[in-house]
């Protein structure tokens, strides 16, 4: 799978050349962990060498805090590497466009609007990396306020931070868009996955979402009842994984609610799906189902144990749910000795 992110990327190059495109904008977050190996950042590097044609503007977001750059030692970056800072504002001119990128600091991110002067006859391309936000909060490091950004002559807002594509009007001028992520890394980046082709004719500005990922992450929900077997849950699971592809993953989410004394039986689950696709996994969200009708008279432990708990205030009711059937299964286990 780890080779499968790198093969993404080394994908989207091979469509940039074929497309002749001037520039390939990365908006943060390359990798995914601060420490990066030494082959994968090789890769990385012989892809941007072995294309000089084309100029990768990388400007580093929060998970690339240490840097990959900063650990490749003596090596020499290539020419059309171009990089962004944190100390001002920096800008890439292709004739009438210009790409105008600053990384977020503590020290620049109240200001970091403030400080961005474009040129309103030329095509602006603006890059930033953070959690889009209209209001500002307690931190405001990574988190972009869309509206300091509005009338500032912007074409073009390319985003970075949130996995997800996403792509919306900034003002009557331009749009604010994120790419979201080439290929997804955990059951939070699910869906298509890709990169945005950015075209520039005439002075307009279109963009278009591209997929590419080769595989697709999936969160299927299935929601049972409390008359529901096992067999029927099986059944119920088969018929929302169906249309999944078996080269993606799949998290295999159970809602709703159940009998006490129905378990559910993750490894048959697990065994009935997981041989059909790349990665399986299942989760039990259920709650459980109390008839507090029928312990009403029950004059035994277990009925006087529900009605007591059913008088307890302070829980919500899948806390006290949970906690009646742990004490339930206890008293049960009394009586089995």
């Amino acid at each position: 799978r780890r080779e499968e992110l790198l093969y993404a990327f080394e994908r989207m190059v091979d469509d940039a050349r074929r497309l002749s495109v001037t520039a390939i904008l990365i908006a943060g977050d390359m990798f995914d962990k601060p420490h990066v190996r030494k082959s994968v950042m090789d890769r990385v590097l012989e892809s941007i060498e072995d294309n000089p044609d084309i100029d990768f503007l990388y400007l580093q977001g929060n998970h690339d805090a240490s840097g990959f750059l900063r650990h490749a030692g003596d090596r020499h970056f290539p020419d059309n590497l171009k990089l962004f800072t944190d100390a001002s504002w920096t800008s890439y001119a292709y004739d009438d466009v210009v790409v105008s990128g600053r990384e977020f600091s503590d020290e620049n991110s109240r200001l970091i609007a403030t400080d961005l002067v474009l040129d309103r006859e030329k095509i602006n391309i603006v890059m930033l990396h953070g959690q889009e936000s209209e209001y500002e909060g307690r931190d405001k490091t990574h988190v972009v306020n869309l509206s300091e950004f509005k009338g500032k002559n912007i074409d073009y807002l390319a985003l970075g931070h949130i996995h997800t594509y996403k792509c919306e009007r900034l003002d009557d001028r331009g749009a604010y868009c994120y790419s979201g992520c080439l290929e997804g890394r955990g059951f939070d980046e699910c869906g298509q996955k890709g990169y945005v082709l950015i075209d520039i004719t005439d002075g307009k500005v279109t963009s278009e979402f591209v997929p590419i990922a080769g595989r697709q992450l999936h969160e299927a929900v299935v929601e049972i009842s409390p008359q529901m077997a096992m067999k029927d849950i099986i059944s119920a699971a088969r018929e929302t994984l169906s249309p999944v592809p078996e080269k993606d993953l799949v998290k295999l989410v159970l809602t709703g609610t159940r009998e006490m004394d129905t378990d559910i039986d993750i490894e048959r689950i697990t065994r009935e799906f997981g041989g059909r696709f790349f990665f399986f996994k299942v989760s039990d969200d259920t709650a459980i189902h109390v008839d507090y009708e029928s312990f009403r008279a029950d004059k035994t432990l277990k009925g006087e144990y529900v009605r007591l708990m059913q008088e307890q205030t302070g829980l919500t009711e899948d806390d006290r749910a949970r906690i009646i059937e742990i004490g339930i299964r206890a008293i049960m286990g009394e009586e089995l000795l």
